[in-house]
This record gives structure tokens, sequence and C-alpha cells, in this order.
């Protein structure tokens, strides 16, 4: 009997192997077929959006030529939603606010409403001033630069994805426009003033946004944190953060993110942002003292009063970004549509609302096929993040917007985003630093650490700072090249 019951043991010990090696199989198989299936959906897309644009656009002599640069925009929509979306969500799942299910539900749904709803109704010549229309000559070079900057913003921005660094998609727009432009019509057409605005903001975007993050966690690492009563605290303190959040999003909205409903100037936005500030931190005392209730005094129970407004801020920042940056995607789309339908290109471009959806779905489709890697990315491996970092990183967001609108200054949102994530993990290493020469100096023969575990001790990455920051640096001039080969290529093809 017991001979029988050893052999059904090594049987079950054997089917238990044999499942395991097939359960290991299958999820192999799935990590390796998701790639191939998400390309395949992403061609597809591109496909129907080639599709609608000749049903949409009607016959012509340039309807293939619209369908081109329809499908380009798709492409390039998917590519924002799976490399730009990332700073919005990152830290939110980087803090365990959000799951990654979470995140990619509700910014395809406030990316996809801040593009049709609040989403740009007019686009200026050729993105902005980058480059003089008149000196581009006629139509038919117009369409072969924009179609040329399209699809060069849209390759960089995969690479970048593909590497792992996010980058700026309008900075993207703006090489390619720009390399499109001198290819076309030599350095004379480009406006310098513009381009050195642009480029300045490479650097005042991070900075500004890193030490507005950094600000904000040491007065909640002050005020909260290290406080004796860190609940009492808390209900004193996080209303008015709230407070601050609210009227920050709600100016920042304002300016940026619902320019096709009404125009309304800073001044009025920051009235606004005033009033919403005040509104909801009156609201929020009673929550926060409701939440607080039979929380323990330690820093964990402050997590759960962060969880909810760093939720909202996500949701915020995405409406805001579809709001603004759907326009990268279909701005150029946009100008190739009314070019070839009118053959004037040097008027103001009105973007029709077939293009607008193009934009929307793009971005929501990219970012439920490709956007995990970058939200991972920004939300865990530059540094820890948790909700009181995050919710200190999506602050300093809609700030750093605002303070640059009322300094006139062209910034990237992905800059600012991920400039706040380096400077909220670069805050903590300076005050962990702090901290411990002063528990040195306090008690002289603690044990120093040698250089190496110093090294080990870093809270930031440096080789996704690097990584980034070059990515950053020759975004434009990466785009620009690109964009000129491309421009050349087509120009042959058309001649």
């Amino acid at each position: 009997m017991s001979d029988k019951n050893s052999q059904d043991a090594r049987h079950l010990d054997t089917l238990d192997r044999d499942l395991g090696r097939l359960s290991n199989l299958e999820q192999a198989t799935a990590f390796a077929a998701r790639p191939i299936v998400g390309g395949g959906i992403a061609l597809v897309f591109i496909a129907l959006a080639g599709l609608a644009a000749a049903l949409l656009f009607g016959q012509s002599n340039n309807t293939l030529i619209v369908v081109v640069a329809a499908a380009f925009g798709a492409y390039m929509a998917l590519n924002i939603g799976a490399n730009d979306v990332a700073n919005n969500m990152g830290p939110a799942v980087g803090a365990g606010a959000l799951s990654m299910t979470g995140a990619i539900v509700i910014a395809a749904i406030f990316e996809s409403a801040g593009a049709l709803l609040a989403g740009g109704d007019v686009v200026k010549t050729i993105a902005k001033g980058i480059i003089d229309p008149e000196a581009l000559g006629d139509s038919a070079t117009f369409i072969w630069a924009m179609m040329a900057a399209l699809l060069a913003a849209a390759l960089w921005v995969n690479l970048a994805t593909w590497v792992g660094a996010p980058v700026s998609t309008t900075h993207s727009v703006v090489g390619g426009v720009m390399g499109a432009g001198i290819a076309a019509a030599g350095f004379g057409a480009v406006s310098w003033g513009t381009m050195s605005k642009i480029a300045a903001s490479w650097v005042i975007s991070p900075v500004l946004g890193g030490l507005i993050a950094a600000g904000f966690l040491w007065f909640i690492k002050v005020r909260i944190i290290y406080q004796e009563d860190k609940i009492a605290a808390a209900r004193k303190w996080v209303p008015v953060l709230v407070g601050i959040m609210a009227g920050a999003f709600a100016a920042y909205l304002s300016i940026k993110g619902l320019k096709k409903v009404i125009k309304i100037d800073l001044p009025t936005a920051l009235m606004i942002g005033t009033a919403a500030a005040v509104l909801v931190w009156a609201i929020t005392i009673p929550v926060i003292k409701r939440q607080s209730e039979g929380l323990e005094n330690r820093n964990k129970s402050l997590k759960v009063l962060f969880g909810i407004p760093l939720v909202v801020s996500a949701a915020m920042l995405s409406f805001a970004h579809g709001a603004n940056d759907v326009a990268n995607a279909v701005g150029p789309l946009a100008a190739i549509v009314q070019a070839s339908g009118t053959g004037d290109f040097l008027a103001a471009v009105s973007i029709p609302y077939w293009v607008m959806i193009i934009g929307a779905f793009g971005i929501s489709f990219g970012l439920f096929l490709f956007g995990p890697k970058l939200i991972k990315m920004v939300g865990n491996q530059i540094t820890k993040l948790n909700p009181m970092r995050a919710y200190c990183v999506a602050l300093s967001a809609a700030i750093t917007v605002i303070v640059a609108s009322w300094l006139g200054l062209p910034v990237s949102s992905t800059h600012i985003a991920v400039g706040g994530v380096f400077g909220v993990g670069f805050f903590r290493e300076w005050y962990t630093e702090r901290r411990l020469k002063r528990a040195r100096m306090a008690v002289p023969d603690q044990t120093q650490f040698s250089r190496e575990e110093r090294r080990r001790r870093k809270l930031v990455r440096r080789s996704h700072f690097l990584t980034i920051a070059a990515a950053w640096v020759i975004t434009v001039p990466a785009a620009a090249l690109l964009s000129a080969l491309i421009f050349f290529v087509l120009n042959t093809i058309a001649g």
C-alpha cells in the first residue's frame, strides 16, 4: 500500500512540474506576443485613420496625400500616448495611489475629454511661427514639409519610448517643422527668436519644476512629517495643500485647457484659481478630519490623506494635456488637410473635428498599448515615490505652467513633470545627508560611510538622469535632421 502511495505521490510531483512548465511557457508566450499584438492593433488603427480620411475628405487630386498624412498623424498620436502621458500618471502609479489599469483608464478618459472638449480649434500657421510660410513658396512644398515634420516627430518619439526616455512631443514637432523648413527654404526661414526661447525652456522647465516640487516636499516634511503629532498637523495643513492644488489646477485649466470654450487672461485665471482654492480648502477641512479619525501617529497613515488629491491631480493633468498636446499630433495634419483642400497655406489653420478624433483616440490607444513602460519608468525607476512626494510633483507641474505663462516662456509639460520627480529625489538626498551630518556631529564616533556605501545610498538613479537629459538636449536637432532627410526623400519622389 505504501509503495502505491509513494508512486502516486511521484506521479503528482511529475504532473505539478509539467503544469508548472506549461504555465511558465504560457506566460513567456504571452509576454513575447504582447508587442506583436500591440503593434498589430496600432497598425489597424493607423489604417482606419487613413480610411476615415479618404471617406471624409472627399474625392480630389490630393486625397491620397491626405490619407497618408492622416496615417502619419495617427502614428504620432499613438506615440504621444505611449510617451507623454506617462508624465501625468507615472507619479500616481509609482506612489501606489493608482493601479496601472486604473491609471490607463483615467488617463484615456480625461486625455480624450480634454482633446475633444477643450482642444484648441485654431493652430497658428506652421506650428506657432517656427518658420515663415511665405518662404516655402507654394502649397506643394508646404505639404511635403508638414508631412516630413509629422513623420520625423513620430519616429523620434517612438525611438525615445523604445529607449525608455520621456521626451517632449512638443519639441519633437518643433524640431520636425524647423528641419523641414530649413531643407525647403534655408536657414533664413526659421524664426530663431522663437527657437531660442524653446532652447531656454530645456533648462527652465525641469529646474523650475524640480525646485517647486522640492519646496513643497520640504514644507510637508517640516510642517507634517517631523511634527510630534503628525495627525493633528495633517488636519491643519493637508486642506491648505489641497486648496493650493485646486487653485493651481483651476488657473492652469483656465489658461491652458479651455481655449476653445473661452479665452481667459492670466489675471482672470489667477482670480478663478484663488476662489477655487478658498472653496476647496473650506470643503476639505471636514473631509480630512473624518479621514484622519482613528489613524495611528506615523508616516504610513499620512499616505491615506494624500491618495485622493493625487488621483484627482493626475486626472486634471491628463485633461489639460489632452487639450493642449493633441495639437502636436493633429496640427500639421490639419494644416495639410487645409492646404490640400483649398490650396491656402498662409491662413490660420482650423482643425476639422474628425482630425481631432484621430488625435484623441490615437493618444488613448497609444497609452493603452505601449504606455505602461514609461509609466513604470517615471513612477518607479527614477526615484522612490510615495503619495506625498508624487503630490508635490503634480502640484509643481500646474504651478510651473502658470509661472511660465506669466513670464511668457514656452515650457514642456514633460520636462516639468520629470524635473519634478528629479527635484523630489535630489531634495531627499540632500535632506538625508543633512540629517546624517547632524547625527554625526551629535555622536562624533558614529561610523562613517565609505564612498562606495554613500554612492549606493543615492536616492536618484544617475543612469536615468543622464539618459533623459541627453534625450531632451538632442530632441530638437535629432527631429530636425530626420525631418530634413524625409523632406528631401518626399520632394524627390514627388518631383
